[in-house]
């Protein structure tokens, strides 16, 4: 059983920087490959960036490619997502998952826990 916990959300202008946490309860943590997934009102929940169980591959979708960084501290049990040159279109719901298959995934239906997710709101 992995329980995750975000934080680090806030509301920021564009152009601006925020970086997200996701604190894991669990020993086994090390060993689940993890993602950052987001939600804006009315859309569907979109993969952003995902950390294999190692931390040595990392994988993102286009749209943050070159913005945001996903990295892993493993002695800390936590992964981080850092957000750089924030846009409108960034504001969402920002959630973090865990799969216990260290393998990559984009599809939300592969990862087996969730956070309660934390708020990201960028300002034009």
């Amino acid at each position: 059983q992995v329980q995750l916990a975000e934080s680090g959300g806030g509301l920021v202008q564009a152009g601006g920087s925020l970086r997200l946490s996701c604190a894991a309860s669990g020993r086994t943590f090390r060993s689940y490959a993890v993602g950052w997934f987001r939600q804006a009102p009315g859309k569907e929940r979109e993969f952003v960036a995902g950390i294999r169980t190692s931390g040595a591959s990392a994988y993102y979708t286009n749209s943050v490619t070159g913005r945001f960084t996903i990295s892993r501290d493993i002695a800390k049990n936590t992964v981080y997502l850092q957000m750089n040159s924030l846009k409108p279109e960034d504001t969402a719901v920002y959630y973090c998952a865990a799969k216990s298959s260290g393998s990559r995934s984009r599809a939300p239906y592969e990862y087996d826990y969730w956070g309660q997710g934390t708020q990201v709101t960028v300002s034009s």
